[in-house]
């Protein structure tokens, strides 16, 4: 696992790093035309930003400045070196899609963050929310990381408050979210398992190879709407309709 930011920098370059993204661009599923108006919330390296700013009017906004320093610049995107106070100055209905990928675990103000994120999404416009899954971090833990010991803790404690490179990683369910999203007049349209197979393996070399990627990439895609597989995958992908 990496343990600083320039080694998760290096991650999201390998094939088995770049699989967590190309998952989330065929569950979101969208089309060059239109062009939205698209806000990427905690954007980290820019990675989902400079990928839809390809077609589309993105705006990123990281306040973590090691992390923008490293960013992907492949593609033209509005970078905001800010965070929730740049979210209060945006106009009500300004973003057909709004993306918020594994930020919330590690924020205070988790519900002010929501409440912003819901008031500048469009009316019909949709929010994704991908967020780590708890039973996801028992399997890697138990199976990846070779680690037994912290697996039967999150196992008993039903809870993970781990500290990573981000901070204090506080992951909540599902269910939570729904009903949170849903007191706010948003409907989930889907959830989609993300990373369920290929983070399990400590096989890096065949990882290099065409073969192996598109056949894990498609069992992944195959699964990630199944119900006993999101149960299980890393991280859980949910996607919300206003």
């Amino acid at each position: 696992m990496p343990s600083s930011i320039k080694d998760y920098r290096n991650l999201i370059d390998q094939p088995y790093g770049r699989m967590f993204y190309d998952l989330i661009y065929r569950q979101l599923n969208i089309q060059p035309k239109p062009a939205l108006d698209i806000l990427d919330f905690g954007a980290g390296f820019c990675v989902t930003a400079s990928h839809y700013a390809i077609h589309h009017n993105v705006t990123a906004v990281e306040p973590d400045s090691e992390m923008y320093n490293l960013r992907i610049e492949n593609n033209n995107y509005t970078l905001i070196k800010n965070g929730i106070d740049y979210l209060k100055s945006i106009s009500d209905n300004s973003y057909d899609l709004v993306i918020c990928h594994n930020v919330l675990e590690y924020a205070e103000n988790k519900m002010d963050i929501i409440n912003e994120l819901i008031r500048v999404l469009k009316p019909k416009g949709r929010l994704s929310i991908v967020k780590h899954n708890l039973n996801g971090r028992i399997m890697a833990n138990a199976v990846f990381g070779d680690n037994p010991k912290v697996a039967l803790e999150l196992l008993n404690n039903n809870y993970d408050n781990g500290k990573n490179m981000f901070g204090h990683r506080n992951t909540y369910s599902n269910d939570s979210l729904i009903s949170t999203m849903n007191e706010r007049g948003l409907t989930c349209q889907s959830i989609y398992a993300i990373r369920t197979f290929f983070g399990l393996s400590d096989n890096n070399k065949i990882k290099y190879t065409d073969k192996w990627y598109n056949y894990m990439l498609e069992l992944e895609w195959c699964v990630c709407d199944i119900e006993d597989y999101k149960r299980i995958a890393f991280f859980n992908h949910l996607i919300f309709t206003k």
